[in-house]
């Protein structure tokens, strides 16, 4: 009696251990469904840029989070021309908090005056503007000391992303955060200081 009673224990464990082993090879697989894939994980993360092939004068674009990323390598003529246009700007002072982090909230909307980066959409339906850096260009007039302008209805931005009035922007472009990780290399996506 003693025999059946320990092979019915035996069997009894090893069918719960081979039924625990059969349940966790089916939890797995749905748990890992739930877990972000490579490439939305890749599609949310910081971008870094090294700015050192930035020339003065010149822009780039990247892509973070599936949308334009412009760096712009402001001149110093650049940036004197920004003290040009704050009569004509809908927000000069950068008040609507959403437009840029904090540290962005300049005259430059820069942690580096020389350095705008910026998410390269029209704030009025989310066209792509372009890039005009020439000073008093025939079709943009004399007011337009370079920037930034929206084909599709006309929307213009200064050099440092700032919205002229009466047109249909309603808002600064977008400053994302990011902050520098070295002298030369900024890191787009995140703008929380390492700490070490």
């Amino acid at each position: 009696m003693n025999e059946i009673k320990r092979r019915r224990r035996l069997l009894i464990t090893l069918a719960s251990v081979v039924g625990g082993i059969g349940v966790l090879s089916s939890v797995f697989p749905f748990l890992k469904s739930l877990m972000p894939s490579e490439r939305t994980r890749v599609a949310g993360a910081s971008v870094e840029f090294n700015l050192d092939g930035l020339q003065p004068g010149k822009q780039t674009t990247i892509k973070w989070r599936g949308k334009p990323i412009w760096i712009l390598n402001r001149t110093p003529e650049m940036l004197k021309s920004l003290d040009k246009t704050s009569d004509t700007l809908r927000d000069p002072d950068s008040r609507v908090a959403s437009q840029q982090p904090d540290y962005a909230q300049n005259k430059y909307r820069s942690i580096k005056p020389e350095y705008f980066v910026c998410t390269g959409l029209c704030t009025h339906l989310g066209c792509i503007p372009t890039f005009r850096p020439d000073v008093m260009p025939e079709d943009l007039g004399m007011n337009w000391y370079g920037g930034y302008f929206c084909p599709c209805h006309g929307s213009r931005f200064d050099l440092a992303g700032r919205v002229n009035k009466d047109v249909p922007a309603p808002a600064n472009l977008v400053i994302p955060p990011y902050r520098y990780i070295t002298e030369t290399m900024i890191l787009i996506g995140d703008d929380i200081p390492a700490t070490g």
